[in-house]
């Protein structure tokens, strides 16, 4: 038998009305309905009903939003930089100690070349070094810079500024000294290019390891630190799509039996 269920809102509150819970499947187009019987007549209350099953099919999506593989895929990029000997920042600062010595070490070559050939500047320089009149002794600073730093940052893999203080410290100090006390400045341009080439480069890689390096890696390890605390923490499985067939239907009420509320539907049948 088919029941015909039509929805009457009368204008004033119905007095003594009564809910009768009704099963989903009596109407498939919503997962229950509620009728209120009253003496003007059957009365559908389904608003409460279907907001209810609106704001759980909503927080459901949002947990099938919930993507873990994402969390994997950014702690994979992570780990495999972590992995690796070392990392981009630090390659970028070992380049620029090694091109502190190569540079240094061919404005040398071109003080000698200048000043009366290689050979004749070697022995000049090298076999009789005069502190004040060589430029030799700038070469080797430019090597221990190099030798320290990437002893220090490369191999050893230091975290920490004390290295290139120690090297920044010492060629400053070096670089004073002969400035004062040598007569560099009375050999022509390469008297004022090599000491302030080389104090210069100095003082890039100690601000380039300090404000770069070392903060980079910081941050990094920081962010790897979180990414893989949620990772941890996000769920292993996560639902999948929900169609709009999908709904939440409440438990039937055990107050009354489907065969109850069938005749109590015969009894209170509205007349169209």
């Amino acid at each position: 038998m088919i029941h015909r269920v039509v929805a009457v809102c009368p204008a004033e509150p119905l007095p003594s009305a009564q809910q009768v819970a009704v099963p989903g499947p009596k109407w498939p187009c919503c997962p229950s309905l509620v009728l209120v019987s009253s003496e003007h007549g059957p009365v559908l209350a389904m608003d409460s009903v279907l907001s209810s099953s609106h704001d759980s099919r909503a927080t459901l999506r949002g947990l099938a939003s919930i993507n873990p593989a994402s969390f994997s895929a950014r702690v994979e990029s992570y780990e495999a930089g972590e992995k690796k000997s070392i990392s981009d920042v630090r390659r970028t600062f070992c380049l620029f100690v090694t091109f502190d010595l190569l540079f240094i070490t061919l404005l040398w070559i071109i003080e000698l070349n200048v000043n009366g050939g290689i050979q004749e500047q070697l022995n000049k320089e090298v076999l009789h070094y005069d502190y004040h009149a060589s430029f030799f002794d700038i070469f080797i600073l430019a090597v221990f810079r190099f030798a320290a730093l990437i002893l220090a940052y490369a191999v050893c893999k230091l975290r920490h500024w004390w290295a290139i203080a120690i090297t920044t410290a010492v060629t400053s100090a070096f670089l004073i000294a002969k400035v004062i006390l040598s007569k560099l400045l009375s050999q022509g341009a390469f008297g004022y290019l090599l000491p302030i080439i080389s104090f210069i480069l100095a003082w890039i890689e100690t601000w380039f390891l300090d404000f770069k390096v070392l903060p980079q890696e910081a941050e990094d390890e920081n962010r790897l630190l979180s990414v893989t605390d949620t990772s941890e923490r996000a769920p292993l499985m996560h639902p999948g799509p929900l169609s709009d067939g999908q709904f939440y239907s409440p438990p039937e009420s055990v107050a009354d039996s489907d065969e109850d509320i069938e005749e109590k539907h015969d009894h209170e049948k509205p007349v169209i």
